[in-house]
């Protein structure tokens, strides 16, 4: 594994979220020597440089310790864990000490001896960077020392700002003159993106070991076996390069290095070749860091107050390590290293996955490599401050073999000797070995089964891997004494006269301090467990660097404070969110610190001005909510901020909302870079128009529409949008006004407005303008078409009626009360194939229809219904169907608001056939010229077929119950309690009989096949008759004749809403029939049954009495065009109501049977029904259940097929029934007729306890406490059963997850409004299909409006609006074209 990947894990673009925070002590800086002095010359040092006034990463601390490492566990209290800093002394001006007692030799010189230019002010040698001259340079956006101005707040020391760009933002060639260099970040939160805040970083220093050479072994043999060898041990030059650079700090977590470098300096460093600036981020104005040294400090500024402090920007891969000074270059181990790794990560990649670009883009790819290491550069763009960082630099063993030794020695420790003895012994063996290796010239081979290197070492995968790494080679050699076999690691060769022995020799100083560090780390981390331990002597020495870089970039505790305990303000997600994209850190947040890092944010990145004020405006607003009242300064700045017009991301939506944007907004339109400019001025101009139209609330709704449409305006950068604005602003003409201006009251009405307007024109000509525009806005504000066509013409065009949208659906005036008809018309308009039938059928000549002559033959070629029909029925329907012709001829093409269906279509449409001739005959006669002799065979003596038949739309009743019927339109006696109400509305009665049908309404048995009996559907609650049964009723009673009259209550006779829809489908099926020779007798073509019609399979199963009797069966098919759902119970949604159809129990030849429904054959258009009307067998009276029933946009029917897996139909049922015992178990407890329990409970418990009157020695405080745990586990039980009722339809729906291969969309949805079934209004809504279906009409009677899907989808409880009938459609079969209207323009469009 690279270590490198960890590193880059942990580290993050600008600005990244910081792992954590802590809270860090304060120390100062002691002295510091320069990086080309850090290990000593050769020859005697130089004299010490004069200490600089800014101190950088290129002057490395000695620091000579009086007491042990400090214990990071001392902070465990702390919720922001922070490494203890070291305790040094104050800087001073004095001359820094000696760097090391003259006994203590310590290596600080790079062999070169070459000087650093750092902090001298010189240009890097081939320097790429070329600053070009921008509008920063000028000065012209910087205010120097006597231009200077505070325009946010006094409090806040920032300079750089520029008051026109902050104030225009939003305009790209502002910006783009500018020049700024993107977000930035503040010092704490740089801190934790130079390296993994978790991980420290330690300076390491290495004084040369006092270890002599065996002169026995090192004169044995010579590397590669060559006798008489003069060993020559570890130079002082090796010993420098054993560390990757001056600047390079040891990470114990990762093993390996992280070059880190700030510095002052009016010069950046040296740009690599392949780093290409981001145009939209460049660099900072060279010529104002020039004039700071540094942001923190107390030097005196010479130019503008100074800063708070810094704020740094990132560019990734920017510097290249080659140019640095000094260099730093990888040694050729290292090289070799990372060239076997990256074969090894090629190979164990996935080819798929694998790149070229990751070896070509790799610096170390080749031996010449033009580049070195590329290094991350942050840059202060107040200051001369920049800093550099490296990725990890691996060690020499990767950190897992490290990590999997430690285990193994921790794991199983040798004899004598604890877990954390166990691994430091171990390690110093490594130590040992190499130092014999390096200093005493040790060549012998190590025997590795030896008993003292497995107590010492061990052998294991790991200490191979980790020898193989060092160079050792694994052989197996004879031992002389035994003769056996022995495995043994040759060391590497160290001969610094060959390459490869130099190379060697370096990656074993290597590994010797990185162990060493590793090892320091180790021993002050278990000091404690360690007291007993005899350490061998150390050589290298290791120095927390956390306090030194942090002084560095201006991120230590005495330059920002950090929070002393955390806070509920930085534990909130929102706030900490919001400082981490102003660039702040948790523990460092401050009102004063917020209000500058959200200020440079703003003079940085202006582009992000909304996003930067939205998180401050979050952090005020959360110390508002959770702290109190926030400082004053905070305040203010809002305030100041607020007033130049600076608005939330909150705002900016609410804007584009105002303005009528969005999918359920006016426009029906989302607010993208597709919609240009002009649009956006007239949503604007339109939504000002509305406010107009406001008498109320108009002012403030205009002020609403201005704020959003320059809110919107700003957000997409658009210079016309914000001059419009701004002319609007100045020029600003409302109502108010505009009566002002013309002189006249509000109440004017246009005759005369229009009068005053030319008086005024006439006597001010140079105001005409004006006047005009004062008109045009009182227009706009009372939606006047005739001031408007005043304005175009010049002349009164009189009153006018506003014009209907061309592509509105036309409404249907009444007839009375008709208001169902007229929704059934419209649904039939709706259906494309059938309207495309119908339409050509306009103008009939009904003279001609009843001229043409059907013989017998004729007739018996068709049967509809499941009979034969008569000639009277075919006149009839003739005429129907012309009349429906003509009205949807009307629909399409007529330019009115609504148009008026005849008194004849009415009276065809709710009066049967039947009811007809029953009519004649009350009156004495009937003209049966036209009737037929022909018998139906085999079919029911009427059509349609009531056996199935339910109880209305709203819950259809059998059409032989006279009792009562439900009726459409039948008089209500002028006593009647809702007089006052019932104006439009329809008035119906229902039956007294408590029997109700839940069945759907089928055709007649003579298309139905059946098995053992062919079964007649009839009401569930009623016994089941056989086909066979041909008892007849008693004849029915004469009725009283009634008045033919044309009034409004005429139509309806025994009918109800259910029965006119089958009238009207029964009359088309009719009068679509051919009956010419070559017409096909099988009614498989009729279009009502292609549309409405499906097939289902009934299967009813009788369990006999005697065990061993056989189960009878009884199977059939028949055809259906509605499926009903039961509305009783609340909490069903319509699945759970079909499902309680499709299973169920019925009473079948005197015994309790099952019937299992399912379907066979799917219809186009699925028509579900909602049976509403119940009835109450305690008072003997029907009453309309308002139980909301859920249903969405798509059904799908795969469950209820005859097709569907039996596994999942029965484990449906299994769960189903459980679910029905959950929910009768509920609605015992919450709706019986006793429930619910918890409110009597609380009553006679108050009642007991505080009436005074009598003595209840009974009430005692065990009565109390039953009567309160009683209430207690009768709500406990409630909650129960609802969570087992919510899960267990989880776990139904579960089961039907993945069968949706028969999806049905939601396409009409009828709405019945009242609260009792006698007494209710009609009204549909219809989806506009196929052009968009996220919007719905509602077409209620004369007026159609448009209304959002939220609209019909509604949660109904409570209301008396509920819907009683829903219509789907296969999804992808284009059944439906709800919108069908004539357009001339495109006729004349298609004739140009």
């Amino acid at each position: 594994m690279d270590n490198s990947d960890t590193n880059k894990a942990s580290r993050r673009s600008t600005p990244p979220p910081p792992p954590s925070d802590r809270v860090t002590g304060g120390a100062n800086v002691l002295g510091s020597v320069a990086p080309s002095h850090f290990y000593g010359p050769k020859n005697s040092p130089p004299p010490l440089p004069s200490r600089p006034k800014n101190l950088g990463s290129s002057y490395t601390k000695i620091v000579r310790h009086s007491t042990p490492p400090p214990d990071y566990s001392a902070l465990g209290n702390s919720p922001f864990r922070e490494p203890q800093l070291v305790e040094e002394a104050p800087i001073i001006d004095d001359p820094v000490p000696a760097l090391a007692p003259a006994a203590e030799t310590t290596l600080n010189s790079w062999a070169n001896g070459t000087g650093s230019d750092w902090g001298t002010g010189k240009a890097w040698p081939n320097d790429p960077w070329n600053p070009q001259s921008t509008s920063w340079d000028t000065g012209a956006t910087w205010y120097d020392a006597g231009g200077y101005t505070v325009s946010a707040s006094k409090v806040v020391d920032i300079d750089g700002r520029d008051l026109q760009e902050e104030e225009n933002w939003w305009d790209a060639s502002v910006r783009e003159k500018c020049k700024r260099p993107g977000p930035g970040v503040l010092p704490p939160y740089l801190a934790e993106m130079l390296h993994n805040p978790e991980h420290s970083l330690f300076s390491v220093s290495v004084t040369p070991p006092d270890i002599k050479p065996d002169v026995k072994s090192a004169s044995t043999s010579r590397d590669g076996g060559e006798a008489g060898f003069n060993f020559d041990p570890p130079s002082k030059d090796d010993l420098i390069h054993a560390v990757p650079h001056p600047n390079a700090y040891y990470c114990q977590k990762h093993n390996g290095w992280v070059l880190l470098q700030w510095k002052s300096s009016t010069i950046l460093p040296p740009l690599a070749k392949s780093f290409v600036p981001d145009p939209n981020t460049p660099f900072p104005d060279l010529t104002h860091r020039k004039r700071t040294s540094s942001c923190v400090g107390d030097t005196e500024q010479p130019f503008g107050p100074a800063n708070k402090t810094h704020h740094f920007h990132y560019y990734e891969k920017a510097v290249d390590a080659h140019k640095l000074d000094p260099a730093f270059r990888r040694a050729g181990w290292e090289r070799a290293d990372l060239k076997k790794d990256r074969r090894r990560k090629i190979t164990s990649l996935n080819l798929v996955d694998f790149s070229v670009d990751q070896v070509v883009e790799d610096p170390m790819a080749e031996d010449d490599e033009e580049e070195g290491d590329l290094l991350d550069l942050y840059v202060c763009c107040q200051c001369s401050v920049y800093c550099i960082v490296s990725d990890v630099i691996p060690g020499v063993i990767p950190t897992k073999f490290l990590e999997e030794y430690t285990r193994d020695r921790w794991d199983r420790p040798p004899p004598n000797r604890n877990r954390e003895e166990s691994v430091v012994s171990g390690l110093e063996t490594f130590l040992h070995v190499v130092e014999n290796k390096l200093w005493k010239g040790e060549n012998r081979s190590l025997p590795v089964h030896r008993k003292v290197f497995l107590q010492k070492i061990g052998w294991t995968p790991t200490v191979r891997h980790v020898f193989d790494r060092l160079g050792f080679v694994l052989s197996e050699t004879e031992d002389t004494h035994t003769g056996t076999m022995d495995k043994t690691m040759t060391p590497p060769n160290t001969d610094p006269v060959t390459s490869r022995g130099k190379d060697n020799r370096r990656k074993l100083l290597r590994f010797w301090v990185e162990t060493s560090a590793w090892l320091l780390d180790f021993k002050r981390r278990h000091a404690n467990a360690l007291e007993q331990y005899k350490f061998q002597e150390m050589w290298v020495k290791m120095d927390s660097a956390r306090e030194m870089y942090q002084m560095g970039i201006g991120a230590h505790a005495n330059q920002i404070p950090r929070l002393s305990s955390p806070s509920t303000l930085v534990e909130y997600e929102p706030v900490q969110r919001a400082l981490k994209a102003l660039g702040m850190t948790l523990t460092t947040y401050s009102p004063e610190l917020l209000m500058f890092a959200y200020m440079a944010q703003c003079r940085c990145d202006p582009a992000q001005t909304p996003a930067y004020f939205t998180h401050f405006f979050t952090v005020v607003q959360a110390i508002q909510e959770l702290e109190g009242i926030p400082p004053q300064d905070l305040q203010n700045l809002v305030f100041e901020e607020r007033s130049r017009n600076r608005y939330t991301e909150d705002d900016l939506r609410n804007a584009i909302s105002i303005l009528g944007f969005g999918k359920d907004g006016p426009l029906r339109v989302e607010l993208d870079a597709d919609v240009d400019d002009d649009f956006i001025a007239e949503a604007w101009k339109d939504c000002v128009r509305r406010a107009w139209r406001d008498p109320k609330d108009g002012a403030q709704r205009q002020r609403d529409a201005n704020d959003a449409f320059r809110i919107v305006a700003e957000s997409r950068g658009s210079t016309k949008l914000r001059k419009m604005w701004e002319d609007s602003s100045k020029n600003a003409m409302d109502p108010n006004r505009a009566y002002t201006v013309l002189e006249v009251p509000a109440e004017t009405d246009e005759s005369m407005l229009m009068t005053v307007y030319m008086m005024r024109v006439e006597e001010q000509p140079h105001q005409s303008d004006r006047m005009r525009d004062a008109l045009a806005t009182i227009a706009e504000a009372r939606d006047s078409h005739r001031i408007r066509k005043f304005l175009e013409t010049g002349q009164d065009p009189g009153d006018m009626l506003p014009p209907t949208r061309i592509d509105l659906p036309r409404g249907l005036n009444q007839l009375g009360n008709t208001c169902y008809l007229n929704s059934l018309l419209q649904y039939f308009y709706t259906i494309k194939e059938l309207r495309d039938a119908i339409t050509p059928l306009a103008s009939t000549n009904v003279k001609s229809l009843e001229e043409e002559k059907y013989s017998d033959d004729d007739l018996k070629k068709h049967r509809v219904g499941g009979r034969l029909i008569t000639r009277r029925e075919i006149l009839r329907s003739r005429k129907f169907i012309g009349q429906l012709a003509d009205l949807f001829w009307q629909l399409e093409y007529s330019d009115s608001v609504a148009v008026t269906p005849t008194m004849d279509l009415a009276k065809l449409a709710l009066v049967t056939p039947r009811d007809e001739e029953d009519d004649e005959v009350d009156k004495g006669g009937t003209d049966s010229s036209n009737d037929t002799d022909a018998t139906l065979v085999e079919d029911p003596p009427s059509r349609p077929a009531k056996s199935d038949s339910s109880n209305s739309v709203l819950g259809k009743r059998s059409r032989d119950d006279r009792g009562g019927p439900m009726e459409i339109d039948e008089d209500i006696p002028e006593t009647s309690a809702f007089d006052a109400e019932n104006n439009g509305y329809v008035m119906v009665s229902y039956p007294p009989s408590p029997r109700r049908s839940k069945s759907p309404r089928i055709a007649s048995a003579g298309s139905s096949s059946s098995q053992d009996v062919t079964l007649a559907l009839a009401d569930r609650t009623e016994a089941v008759q056989t086909s066979g049964d041909t008892s007849k009723k008693p004849p029915l009673p004469a009725r009283k004749p009634t008045a033919n009259s044309e009034s409004v209550m005429l139509f309806g006779k025994q009918h109800d809403v259910a029965e006119c829809m089958d009238n009207c489908m029964f009359q088309i099926e009719i009068a679509l029939l051919k009956f010419d020779d070559l017409s096909d007798a099988d009614d498989k073509g009729s279009i009502v049954k292609r549309l409405f019609y499906g097939k289902l399979r009934q299967r009813i199963s009788v369990v006999p009495d005697q065990p061993r009797s056989r189960s009878s069966i009884h199977e059939k098919q028949d055809l259906f065009s509605h499926l009903p759902v039961n509305v009783i119970n609340s909490g069903i949604d319509i699945y759970d109501g079909l499902s309680s159809y499709f299973d169920d129990t019925v009473e079948f030849e005197g015994s309790k049977a099952r019937m299992e429904v399912s379907l066979v054959e799917l219809p186009p258009l699925l028509q579900i029904q909602l049976q509403r009307v119940q009835f109450n067998r305690e008072t003997l009276q029907p009453y309309k259940s308002q139980v909301y029933v859920r249903f969405g946009e798509t059904i799908y029917m795969d469950r209820f097929l005859d097709t569907a897996d039996p596994l999942k139909r029965a484990k449906s049922k299994s769960i189903q029934a459980v679910l029905n015992s959950y929910r009768e178990r509920l609605r015992l407890l919450t709706e019986d007729k006793h429930a619910p329990f918890g409110p009597p409970l609380e009553n006679t418990l108050n009642f007991l306890s505080k009436q005074q009157c009598l003595e209840l020695p009974q009430l005692d405080d065990a009565l109390v406490a039953q009567l309160n745990d009683e209430q207690a586990v009768l709500s406990g039980e409630i909650e129960e059963v609802k969570a087992e009722i919510a899960k267990l339809k989880e776990d139904l729906e579960e089961v039907w997850k993945d069968d949706r291969a028969f999806p049905y969309e939601l396409t009409s949805v009828f709405i019945h409004r009242g609260s009792t079934p006698s007494f209710g209004h009609y009204f549909f809504y219809s989806r506009h299909l196929p052009e968009k279906p996220d919007n719905w009409f509602k077409y209620n009677d004369s007026v159609v409006t448009e209304v959002s899907k939220d609209v019909v989808l509604a949660d109904t409880t409570g209301s008396t609006e509920n819907p009683y009938l829903l219509v789907f459609a296969r999804k992808g079969s284009n059944v439906v074209q709800t919108v069908k209207r004539f357009d001339a323009m495109s006729l004349e469009d298609a004739i140009l």
